[in-house]
Parts: C-alpha cells; structure tokens; sequence
C-alpha cells in the first residue's frame, strides 16, 4: 500500500484535495483516510473540560493508533476505524472497518509533526493557503456543519488553533514533498496527484 499524506492549516482545503482527487478511481483502490477520527478518546472528561482542550496540538491524536492501523492496512488486514463526534469532542462507540486499498490519501492537521507517523508516508503534500481564508472556511464548516456557534469558533481559533498551526504545523512544511497553493480545487495539484496515483496503480 502506498500512502500519500496531505498536511496544512485547518480550513486549507486538505480534504478537498483529497476528495477531488480520489473521485477520478475506484474507492476500493484509492481510499480517503482523515486524521480527525484519530483524536484521543475523552469520554472520562465532562463536557466543560473538553472545550477547553487544545485540538491543534499533537498531543490531542492517537498517533500511535493511526500508526498502527496504517501498519495493519500495509500488511493486507483490515482494521477498526474509531468515528469522531465533533459535537461532543470524543469518540463514539461505533468504528467502521476499513479494507486496504492499494493507495491511502491520509489527511489532516498534524501528519508530518511526528517523525514515527511522517515516515509511513511515501509522498507528502502540504497546503499553502494564507491564514484568513482558512479562518474563514473554517467559520463557515464548523458553524454550518459542525454546529457549533460563531463566538465558540472564533474563540478556539484565537484562543489555540493559530498557535498551534504557527507552532506545530507550520514548521512540519519543511517535510513536504509538494507545496499546494489556492486550496484543494486546484486545478494543478488535482491534476498531478491523479498522475501519480495513476502511477501507483500501475506497479
């Protein structure tokens, strides 16, 4: 299985990169995999405590879950996907299972911050998309779809989400194989992952 990692600031278009590129195959080959459902379980935490929790820090993952399923998904097995309530900032009960695919598009925030997890992934892709216009991408998925209220999101962002994109996810750019601007619409970058996984494919 080859995995191609796409890192960047939350609200960069990450998963819409991924989605626009894996549609052009069949989703048994190529599969779209996110780094969110990997947040540490906090059920033994009340609500109060999980939002004051810091999300943008790697702490906040099972890196060592995600490691290992990747491992798991390597070596032909399948594995039990944990699912990520952004409602109630914890895992719920449920996991879904996961095939391997001969291509892993893994997504998120944090990929490329720990050498252990980086070095699973043989291609890695970072988005270069300015601060503002991730904020507001991120106002617009976290109000509409995540429901949660505006003052809530603006407080996480000013309170942990720019630090922790200046911080951690900012210098992980330099692990980057290929730097993506414009976000994941991008005709380009669309266009060159198809390629290569085309490649991929083809091995």
């Amino acid at each position: 299985m080859q995995i191609i990692g796409i890192a960047g600031a939350s609200g960069s278009g990450k998963s819409q990169l991924a989605h626009n590129v894996q549609e052009a195959f069949d989703p048994a080959q190529v599969m779209v995999l996110s780094e969110d459902n990997y947040y540490k379980d906090q059920r033994n935490l009340s609500m109060a405590q999980r939002n004051l929790m810091n999300y943008d820090h790697p702490d906040a993952m099972d890196h060592a879950l995600l490691a290992l399923h990747l491992a798991e998904l390597s070596a032909g097995r399948d594995v039990e996907r944990p699912v990520y309530s952004f409602q109630d900032h914890c895992r719920t009960l449920e996991t879904a299972t996961l095939m391997p695919p001969k291509v892993l598009i893994l997504e998120g925030i944090l990929l490329f911050c720990e050498e252990k997890l980086r070095n699973l992934i043989d291609l890695r892709v970072f988005m270069e998309v300015p601060l503002d216009i991730c904020l507001i991408r991120r106002l617009e998925r976290d109000v509409n779809e995540r429901g949660r209220s505006l003052e809530s999101v603006l407080a996480q962002y000013q309170g942990t989400v720019r630090a922790g994109y200046l911080e951690h996810i900012l210098p992980s750019r330099g692990f980057a194989d290929l730097l993506v601007p414009e976000g994941g619409d991008n005709p380009a970058a669309v266009a060159m992952l198809t390629a290569q996984i085309t490649a991929m494919l083809a091995v």
